[in-house]
C-alpha cells in the first residue's frame, strides 16, 4: 500500500507539472528569445523556463510551506518537514527553444534524503511518467489508462541502442564526443535527444537499452533516475558510484554493467 505522504506528494507533483506543462505548450511566444545563459553563451534559459519554475514553487509553497525546495532557476529553501522538492521546469531549453518536441518537465520529491516520487511529464508527446518508490513506474499517454513500464530485456551490447548528452561547455563537449566515437563501434547505435528525463524515462518505457552523460545536476535525474529504477533498470555513476555530475549511467540488467566499464575505461568522467 503506497504511504499516504507519497500518495499527497504524488499528487502535488502530477498537478505541478501537469499545470507548468500547460504553460511551457500553450503560453509559447513566437518570438521566444533567450533570457540568460548559465555555463556558456549557449546554454541558455528563457523567460519560460523562469515562469514555469515560478509556477511549479508558487504551487509547492502553498500547499506545503515547509517543505525544502531545489529549483534549476534558482529556487533553493531548506524547509523543516524532511521532504524537499527537486525541479526542472524545463529540462531541454534549446530544443524548447528552436521549437523541437522533446522537452519535459520534472519534479521529484525526496524524504529524508531518497527520492521517493518523481513524475515527468513531456506535453508535446503528449506522454506523462510517473513512479513511488517500491510501488513501479507507470505512464500515459495516447494509450488507455495508465500503463506499467519495464525496460526491455537486456540485448548483447553491440545490439544496445545508448542515449547521451552533452555539456555546454566546449572543451567538456569536445571530450565527450571523443568518447561517443569510441564507443559507437561497439553499440548498435547512439541517440541525442536533448532531454536527459525524457530519455531515463524512454529507457523505463523500452524505447533505449542504455543511457549516459557527464555533468547532469541533481534537478535533471531525480525523478527519471527513480522512474527508471522503478522499471527494473540499473542506475549508478562510476563503478560502486551514485548518479553524480562526474557521470551518470543507466541501463537494462545486462547492458548496465558493461557500458558502465567502458565508460570507465575511456575517461567519460573527465577531461
Amino acid at each position: 500500500m503506497t504511504d499516504p505522504l507519497h500518495k499527497d506528494l504524488l499528487a502535488l507533483a502530477h498537478e505541478a507539472a501537469s499545470r507548468a506543462g500547460a504553460l511551457l505548450r500553450d503560453g509559447r511566444p513566437a518570438d521566444l528569445a533567450v533570457a540568460a545563459t548559465k555555463s556558456s553563451p549557449i546554454d541558455v534559459v528563457t523567460e519560460m523556463d523562469i515562469a514555469a519554475e515560478k509556477l511549479i514553487t508558487g504551487l509547492i509553497a502553498e500547499r506545503r510551506p515547509d517543505d525544502g525546495i531545489l529549483g534549476e532557476e534558482g529556487a533553493a529553501t531548506e524547509g523543516t518537514s524532511g521532504v524537499r522538492w527537486v525541479i526542472d521546469p524545463l529540462d531541454g531549453t534549446v530544443n524548447y527553444l528552436y521549437g523541437l518536441p522533446t522537452w519535459s518537465v520534472s519534479i521529484a520529491a525526496e524524504q529524508d534524503g531518497e527520492t521517493v516520487v518523481g513524475v515527468v511529464t513531456a506535453p508535446m508527446r503528449g506522454e506523462t511518467f510517473h513512479a513511488v518508490l517500491g510501488g513501479g513506474a507507470w505512464a500515459t499517454g495516447a494509450w488507455d489508462g495508465e500503463r506499467r513500464l519495464a525496460c526491455r530485456t537486456a540485448p548483447p551490447l553491440d545490439q544496445a541502442l545508448v542515449s547521451t548528452g552533452f555539456n555546454y561547455v566546449a572543451e567538456v563537449r569536445a571530450h565527450q564526443a571523443e568518447v561517443a566515437q569510441r564507443l559507437i563501434p561497439l553499440l548498435r547505435d547512439i541517440r541525442r535527444g536533448g532531454s536527459a528525463a525524457v530519455d531515463l524515462c524512454d529507457l523505463a518505457a523500452g524505447r533505449l537499452d542504455g543511457y549516459y552523460e557527464r555533468g547532469l545536476h541533481a534537478w535533471d535525474l531525480a525523478a527519471g533516475d527513480l522512474i527508471a529504477r522503478e522499471a527494473g533498470a540499473l542506475t549508478g555513476g562510476r563503478p560502486g558510484e551514485r548518479p553524480s555530475g562526474d557521470l551518470t549511467v543507466a541501463g537494462t540488467p545486462g547492458v548496465f554493467e558493461p557500458l558502465q566499464r567502458l565508460l570507465e575505461d575511456f575517461g567519460a568522467w573527465h577531461d
